[in-house]
């Protein structure tokens, strides 16, 4: 119990910082449901990041980060376009579609990453009263196979969207890896870029628990408290989940622990690099190591250092890095797998 491996960034406990401040703000009484002065200086430290006009929602969690955002986005007649990979798509069992009635229009990318000529192909039936509308691009920064959107790359996106008249969405799970890796702000890779709405992650990178939706496109901003409380994402004791954010943002704790995750899976790729039968399989830019590995050497493996399998067909394995992962947990895998694969006669 305890032991750390590679399967989720989510595996990892909480940052020191964001537990005091947890129980920093167990004192007394406060109001609640977002009432608080906790939730209000938690606020405050998102504007100050992703700018003044900027709306702050508290929810419990992803799926109910992107869910809330999507019901405020598009009606249940209007589709949204993200890429096969995409986490609203194959890992929250149906959550958006159901919840907000919407069409995924789910595009296949070799790297998790969309493009204005990906997406061309399916931005068609515009007016046309038996087909879907193309309504929110929603795009994920990292991606689900740790890659990265460059600043550009997303400014081209969220024009090319715009200019045919789609918001855009971003799941920013593992924004503090991508903003990390790509040595810029927050706000540089999302509202800066044209995101109308960001689901902001953090739990992956060090929080107990919860996501805030931050609104930056005016026009979206008044539905959005009716629809977390409908959408049972409106927490009482709002003030154990914000205040986490206020320490999380000090000091730019967020870049501190997002860099180590991105530079443990920079090790490791180059670890796991030198074993022959081993091919990484994806760019490692922020915490994700994709590989394939001989298929008999998961379940050994796996029993040493627990991780997921991402394509059993091929043999496809996903390693996670968190802010905790150390230079002995890696150097120990990799020797674990070494001794998998060369085992004594």
């Amino acid at each position: 119990m305890g032991k750390r491996g590679f399967a989720s960034d989510n595996n990892a406990g909480v940052l020191p910082e964001v537990m005091q401040a947890i129980a920093d703000a167990n004192s007394g009484h406060a109001i609640g449901y977002g009432g608080d002065e906790y939730t209000r200086e938690a606020e405050a430290a998102l504007r100050r990041v992703f700018g003044e006009a900027t709306q702050c929602y508290f929810v419990f969690n992803g799926t109910g980060a992107n869910v809330v955002a999507l019901q405020a986005m598009a009606r249940s007649y209007e589709g949204v376009v993200c890429a096969a990979t995409a986490h609203i798509n194959v890992d929250e069992c149906g959550a958006p579609e159901k919840l907000s009635g919407c069409k995924l229009i789910d595009v296949p990318t070799p790297d998790g990453k969309l493009s204005p000529e990906l997406i061309a192909p399916v931005l068609h039936g515009f007016g046309f009263e038996h087909h879907v509308q193309p309504r929110v691009l929603s795009l994920t920064q990292a991606s689900e196979m740790g890659t990265l959107y460059s600043i550009e790359e997303l400014r081209a996106l969220c024009t090319y969207a715009h200019e045919r008249g789609l918001l855009v969405h971003m799941d920013g799970a593992r924004l503090s890896n991508a903003a990390a890796a790509l040595n810029c702000s927050l706000a540089d890779i999302s509202v800066k870029v044209g995101v109308d709405v960001l689901s902001l992650g953090a739990t992956k990178n060090g929080l107990m628990f919860g996501e805030a939706v931050l609104v930056f496109n005016p026009e979206l901003q008044g539905p959005l408290k009716y629809i977390r409380k409908q959408s049972t994402q409106l927490f009482s004791k709002m003030r154990f989940l914000s205040a986490q954010y206020t320490a999380f943002l000090k000091d730019e704790l967020w870049r501190k622990s997002a860099q180590h995750a991105n530079q443990m899976a920079q090790l490791l790729a180059r670890e796991v690099a030198a074993i022959k039968e081993v091919q990484i399989t994806q760019k490692v830019e922020s915490n994700a190591v994709f590989a394939l590995i001989p298929k008999e050497w998961i379940a050994p493996l796996q029993a040493a250092y627990f991780f997921y399998v991402w394509d059993e067909n091929r043999s496809e394995v996903r390693w996670m890095t968190s802010f905790d992962t150390t230079e002995a947990d890696i150097h120990e895998f990799v020797a674990e797998m070494r001794r998998i694969a060369s085992p004594k006669s």
